[in-house]
């Protein structure tokens, strides 16, 4: 029996290296295999976050919208992330129409082609075909990323940026037009800031450290490289961010999230400093420390293989301690070396609002750390490490497994076994090839299991997690896998109680009301009756509705398709817009309705007195629940 291990080596760095036959019909297969996990059922998971689907959805119908990320086609206000996702998203709405394919296909396409990237950076690195497939098929299995690329969060495109930044450095550090490829890496990191702001940036120290440290040429050379490389990031990332600086103010939808309608602002305080320090604490998955990562809440979104990376990174470093600087398998371990360090200490010590999907930017470097170390191993003929590396996997897939006891309780056992299994069958040698396919099977296994669970499962909401339930978490909403406690649907804003960012989980499947797709927003559903008050007259509006806080704004703006104000932002908590300018929107005819009973919300800010103006202005009807109030019609 052949192991994908023993695919004939090529230098390892250089253009195009050999492969043996099978090599591109297994990459094709895996490819394919790939597409069908993330494609599988996906409408299940409606328009997944709501929040994000209503600004893809406005930015088909205004262009404007499209270019700000605005929440709504009205442009009241942006969503609280750069809009490189929305655009995407935008794009197939507008070619396709709304509907949960245009949405999510962009996403599950986006998960095939890391995949790609993943198993094209590892195999220019090690020059062979079997490490180069394990770890793309360990990408394309880490269940978060099942997860986020069936998802329509800013986290797929952050990925798939980012991993082509990786394999655009792997290419710069062996190839004579180390320039292109660098600048094309800092070009790439700076479209991922479009994407997700400062976490794209996590890459950043390492990426260039050991550029500076391994590429070939003179130091002076290596540092211009490096210069024009930030030069590019600088005008990836900042073009679309001085625009909006510099337009005014006045004649463009408020920037979400930010206290002074800056994206700056925005980028360093809510979504950047913030998220570290606690001083914008809201939901988060498992307690800060070092070992976060293996805690009950994101031991099975991303961690089966991390010990396993860890092993590969630490004995790869010391088998190539001793060869030339520009050696092109130790630069790819620290390549991915470094992203999974600075990017895992980042996520487990940032005590503010953290949620378990955010470690899908570790899983690219983890993938191609095991797919290193285990042809480095091999190809050393390491038995001991290898079967090390195998147990050990092995006996943390069976402790992750037994958080989830009533899932598959024999697949922990049958993992374990295998594992062990394999690793003495490693050590003995005699069916070495043999042991290494039980060994990749058994180590794949349970990370397998949770992938397929999760496509199996429909996820909506702001909190989506991958897999079954599991014990001892500690998430600021304890509930199943997906799914959580949800406001009614009388609840002015949507907003569950005690949440300091406004934020839910996602929710399972229900069956939603008119033409929405099942499990569109989870268990809330816009009132149908609703929905046929606000459509009459659309048209001659601005707004066909407003209200307090984005999820029933966005909820109400999916299911008529017309745009729907979100006072406050995302949280209700944002100061736009003002009473004065509420006023002047509805003098001039502008907005139809409000949604809510106008009082307890928005924090004591402008959205709180926008909702007591509504409701000492104007008299209150209850349909199906839902308190509205005619704009068109003040209170006699």
């Amino acid at each position: 029996m052949t192991s994908l291990l023993d695919a004939p080596a090529a230098p390892a760095g250089t253009p195009g290296p050999a492969r043996p036959r099978w090599a591109r019909p297994a990459l094709a297969a895996l490819l394919a295999a790939t597409a069908v996990l993330h494609l599988w059922g996906l409408s299940a998971n409606g328009y997944g976050n709501e929040f994000y689907a209503a600004a893809a959805q406005a930015g088909s119908q205004s262009w404007k919208a499209f270019f700000f990320g605005s929440l709504d086609a009205g442009n009241s206000i942006t969503v609280d992330k750069t809009p490189a996702s929305l655009w995407v998203m935008g794009l197939s709405v507008r070619l396709f129409g709304l509907s949960s394919w245009s949405l999510l296909v962009p996403q599950a396409l986006m998960g095939v082609a890391t995949v790609a990237l993943v198993v094209a950076a590892v195999r220019r690195t090690v020059g062979r075909a079997g490490p180069a497939l394990l770890a793309g098929a360990a990408m394309a299995l880490t269940p978060v990323a099942v997860l986020m690329f069936r998802f329509d969060n800013p986290d797929a495109l952050l990925v798939l940026l980012l991993t082509a930044a990786g394999y655009a450095l792997v290419r710069a550090l062996g190839s004579p037009w180390a320039l292109r490829w660098v600048v094309l890496a800092g070009a790439l990191v700076g479209t991922a800031f479009l994407a997700k702001m400062l976490q794209a940036f996590l890459v950043l120290p390492g990426f260039a450290l050991v550029y500076l440290v391994v590429a070939p040429g003179p130091v002076r050379r290596r540092l211009g490289h490096l210069l024009a490389a930030g030069a590019a990031l600088l005008v990836a990332g900042g073009w679309w961010v001085a625009v909006v600086q510099l337009w005014p103010a006045g004649s463009r939808p408020y920037v979400g999230g930010s206290t002074d309608d800056s994206v700056l602002e925005l980028a360093l305080g809510y979504n950047g400093l913030d998220r570290l320090d606690g001083s914008g604490a809201g939901p988060r998955s498992g307690d800060p420390g070092l070992l976060r990562m293996f805690g009950a809440d994101l031991g099975g979104q991303v961690a089966w293989l991390l010990p396993a990376a860890i092993i590969a990174l630490v004995a790869g470093l010391v088998w190539t301690a001793r060869r030339p600087r520009t050696d092109q398998v130790r630069a790819g371990l620290l390549v991915w070396g470094s992203w999974l360090v600075v990017t895992a200490l980042v996520l487990s010590l940032m005590s503010g609002t953290f949620h378990g999907y955010y470690t899908v930017a570790m899983a690219p470097a983890v993938a191609a750390l095991v797919g290193i170390g285990a042809g480095l191993a091999w190809q050393r003929g390491a038995r001991v490490v290898l079967a090390a590396t195998a147990a050990v996997t092995a006996v943390w897939a069976w402790v992750l497994l037994g958080r989830s006891a009533d899932f598959l309780p024999w697949l922990r056992w049958a993992v374990l076994v295998l594992g062990l299994a394999a690793a003495v069958g490693l050590v003995i040698g005699r069916l070495r090839r043999l042991a290494a396919a039980v060994a990749v099977v058994a180590v794949l296994a349970g990370p397998t299991a949770y992938a397929v669970q999760t496509v199996a499962t429909s996820h909506t909401g702001s909190m989506p997690t991958a897999g079954p339930t599991v014990a001892g978490g500690t998430s600021a909403f304890a509930g199943p896998r997906g799914g959580g406690t949800r406001p009614s649907s009388g609840s002015p804003g949507g907003v569950p109680s005690g949440s300091d960012d406004g934020q839910f989980p996602g929710g399972q499947a229900t069956t939603g009301r008119g033409d929405r797709p099942a499990g569109a927003g989870g268990d809330r559903t816009a009132s149908a009756d609703v929905v046929a008050l606000l459509e009459p007259g659309a048209g001659s509006y601005r707004w066909v509705a407003a209200t307090i806080g984005s999820q029933t704004a966005a909820l109400y703006q999916l299911a008529t398709g017309d745009p729907v104000m979100a006072i406050g932002g995302f949280s209700g908590r944002d100061p736009s817009p003002t009473l004065a300018q509420f006023q002047a929107w509805v003098a001039a005819g502008d907005v139809h309705w409000f949604i809510g009973d106008g009082t307890g919300r928005g924090g004591g800010g402008p959205a709180s007195r926008i909702g007591q103006w509504v409701a000492a202005t104007f008299t209150a009807q209850t349909v199906d629940g839902e308190t509205v109030y005619d704009l068109t019609s003040p209170a006699s």
